[in-house]
């Protein structure tokens, strides 16, 4: 739990639902869901619906790769503009911001309540109304890059960073082979953030120094749950993992085609 000396406009704590790694697709997925690739994503959006969040964060790996069909990207769009709360997207490693990407082909930029990091929006996006500012690094390409860029000048009460990639807290300098997209300690603290929401891991963790509010969510049908990310009217943070409200349960498809 952390405390902030600033004061706010708002008399209400902002509530933040946080999920990451949903891998909307049309194969592995969809079969995890009866066939459907979008359940990942609108159960996390229902669950967000029913605890009342004032904002959505999904912190990379929406989509699962950029070759998805126009009509699994027209449904999602319907999707995310018939959600009844503002929704902060972060291009991961799989949905990056390439030329062909999702994000350029999918719809996604035409409705106000829709952020998408490095597209509808530069690197921030700045929500005056709660007080709040979100910011993070998009992935632009395939390559390596780190994924938890310089902190902006604080203009809000609160800040919320937004990266994808593997958490380490110092990099081996001795090892040959090491993750792409590290994000060390040092980076973590260097945000001031009041809260990290980060995605790549399919567990939930928190990581990093104390002195910092850094999280993975995991992913919707690993983890189970999202993060419930509370930012106190009184200068608190709290941060707890709540269950995903699924319509349907997913199919575990590892187990189903285990050899005996």
């Amino acid at each position: 739990m952390k405390k902030t000396n600033s004061s706010s406009v708002l008399d209400r704590d902002v509530v933040v639902v946080h999920s990451s790694d949903i891998h909307v697709d049309d194969d592995y997925t969809a079969r995890m869901h009866g066939g459907d690739g979008t359940a990942g994503l609108r159960s996390v959006l229902e669950t967000a619906r029913a605890l009342a969040a004032d904002v959505v964060v999904l912190a990379g790996d929406v989509f699962e790769h950029n070759r998805l069909p126009a009509a699994l990207l027209e449904r999602t769009a319907r999707m995310l503009t018939e959600a009844e709360t503002r929704i902060v997207i972060l291009p991961g490693n799989h949905d990056p911001l390439v030329p062909e990407s999702v994000y350029h082909r999918g719809g996604f930029d035409g409705h106000r309540h829709v952020h998408i990091l490095g597209v509808t929006d530069g690197d921030a996006v700045l929500l005056p109304e709660l007080d709040l500012e979100i910011w993070g690094r998009a992935h632009a390409n395939y390559d390596d890059m780190a994924p938890l860029g310089k902190a902006p000048t604080r203009r809000t009460r609160w800040q919320i960073a937004v990266a994808h990639g593997h958490s380490t807290p110092k990099p081996d300098r001795s090892a040959k082979a090491q993750p792409s997209w590290l994000i060390h300690d040092r980076h973590l603290a260097a945000s001031r953030a009041d809260y990290v929401a980060l995605g790549h891991w399919n567990l939930p963790a928190r990581v990093g120094p104390a002195t910092i509010e850094a999280h993975y969510s995991g992913c919707p049908e690993l983890a189970g749950t999202v993060n419930l990310v509370r930012l106190g009217h009184r200068g608190t943070v709290s941060v707890s993992c709540e269950p995903i409200r699924w319509k349907r349960a997913p199919v575990d498809i590892d187990a189903l085609t285990a050899a005996p």
